[in-house]
């Protein structure tokens, strides 16, 4: 990885993200005397769980739970620690600087690009939603359950009309709860969850039982199906467009020939979410395969700290296991950096953490039986046909497997064939798609594919905001090497 020369840190820890475990993660690094910049793309702090949370428009707090307005003692110590802040920052490059003095972070915003120094990071990027390709999905009218629920929180905005929601997972019954909640009518929850899938998630139970996700889980879905039609066992859907927009969800039950038909307007889709890997890959740090939960996520060690020097990750980057869990994931990435920055000693830091590893734990507790039970089947990871895996460059499924069998070996070699993950959202929408359709061909585990090998910037950068970028030593020399 190329360097740039040293110059003195503007900021000793820097922070990518202002979710749950970027907002823990700078209180108590704060706390610890250390000066913190927190940068964020959104314009208010909460991050994807707790969007809006300073204000929503939704006037009832019932609509979005309890779980939801636990984010304010987040946001409320945040404020009071004495960290930086900037909002509408996007970060698109982080380069090490010479003789391992930190790292140089380029970002953007409002359409000016900035660079700053910092001796430490630490990424809390979060988590996206898993892929979702089903013939059709591209069609005005159907998105993400995930999506839809960031317009609940920031408009307070419902759909009108026929809706449908699609998939598996706890976060398909929250949403269908807070939107009983807020007045919308659903027409159907169709589960994609096999039938023998609890068999398979029992080994598991006992954690459960003791977790905190058994009586909320509980309740939530008692309240659910008393008020939607819930239709188990999905095994095939499709999304019908009539005159350029989403008209039918056409669906097949387990064990039955016949494909249903059922009218509306929107379609919401889900099946778990993933680490958001694009700016962690970029920096090189090295990842791992689960198996269990079929994604990647960043290699750590038990404070956070990444595989580069000077790097910690916290939060479900480094694994999903819940807002609570990374804000607990926050704390203990901080109190690592604090002792690598030597603000504290190794003493101090194992002391202080203690607190935040225990609630960890009980938060982790429970998780495996969730990652089994919900685990997205193949026939919804891995499409056929015609159905669209590439969104941006509208690559489909048949043309990935065809190239796989010529011999792409990854989904690097794939980039050279048919440019998928070369689009705006370099490979977040398709990655695991692309590799999993890889592994199929080959039949070799996912990991042995790989994943996209991701470049500067992991977002889209106009040329204004290239030429607005300030000089620096680096790349002064840089425009000579070019001239020579």
């Amino acid at each position: 990885m190329n360097t740039v020369s040293t110059k003195s840190p503007d900021c000793e820890l820097l922070i990518v993200g202002a979710g749950p475990a970027g907002l823990a993660a700078a209180a108590q690094a704060a706390e610890l005397g250390i000066d913190v910049l927190l940068l964020d793309e959104q314009p208010t702090l909460g991050g994807q769980i707790y969007r809006a949370i300073t204000y929503t428009p939704l006037s009832k707090p019932e609509v979005l739970g309890a779980d939801y307005w636990h984010g304010t003692t987040l946001v409320e110590t945040f404020q009071r620690c004495g960290a930086r802040y900037q909002p509408n920052a996007t970060v698109w490059a982080m380069v090490p600087l010479e003789d391992n003095a930190g790292y140089e972070i380029g970002y953007s915003i409002g359409g000016n690009a900035q660079k700053i120094n910092a001796r430490s990071v630490l990424l809390a990027t979060g988590a996206q939603e898993r892929p979702f390709p089903v013939p059709g999905w591209t069609l005005p009218g159907v998105m993400g359950a995930g999506a839809a629920q960031i317009l609940l929180k920031q408009a307070g905005a419902i759909p009108e009309g026929g809706l449908v929601l699609a998939g598996g997972g706890p976060l398909l019954y929250l949403l269908a709860w807070q939107y009983l909640n807020a007045g919308a009518r659903i027409d159907a929850l169709l589960e994609t969850v096999p039938s023998g899938r609890l068999k398979q998630a029992l080994p598991h139970a006992w954690d459960f039982l003791r977790s905190p996700y058994l009586r909320k889980g509980l309740q939530l879905m008692r309240k659910v199906r008393a008020q939607i039609p819930i239709v188990r066992n999905i095994e095939a859907l499709e999304a019908i467009g009539q005159e350029g927009r989403l008209a039918t969800v056409r669906y097949r039950v387990a064990g039955s020939a016949d494909m249903i038909d059922l009218p509306t307007r929107y379609l919401l889709l889900h099946q778990g979410v993933v680490p958001n890997p694009n700016l962690s890959r970029a920096l090189g740090l090295a990842h791992d395969y689960d198996a269990e939960q079929l994604c990647w996520h960043t290699r750590v060690d038990e404070w956070g700290a990444s595989s580069s020097e000077g790097v910690f990750v916290a939060g479900d980057a480094v694994g999903i296991a819940g807002a609570l869990a990374a804000e607990h994931r926050g704390r203990l990435s901080a109190l690592g950096a604090a002792r690598q920055l030597g603000r504290i000693s190794q003493a101090q830091r194992d002391d202080a953490a203690k607190q935040a590893r225990a609630a960890l734990y009980r938060a982790y507790r429970g998780r495996r039986f969730l990652d089994t039970l919900y685990q997205p089947t193949k026939a919804m990871r891995r499409p056929q046909g015609d159905t669209i895996v590439c969104r941006c460059e509208e690559v489909t499924a048949a043309q990935v497997r065809e190239t796989a069998q010529l011999g792409a070996t990854g989904p690097n070699q794939m980039k050279a064939f048919l440019r998928c993950g070369m689009g705006p959202c370099q490979g977040r929408f398709c990655g695991l798609t692309v590799s999993e359709l890889i592994a199929e061909v080959r039949e070799v585990p996912v990991a042995e594919v790989g994943y996209y090998r991701l470049r500067y910037p992991t977002k889209p950068l106009t040329l204004g905001e290239m030429a607005s970028m300030p000089q620096t030593d680096a790349s002064r020399k840089a425009v000579i090497r070019i001239k020579k």
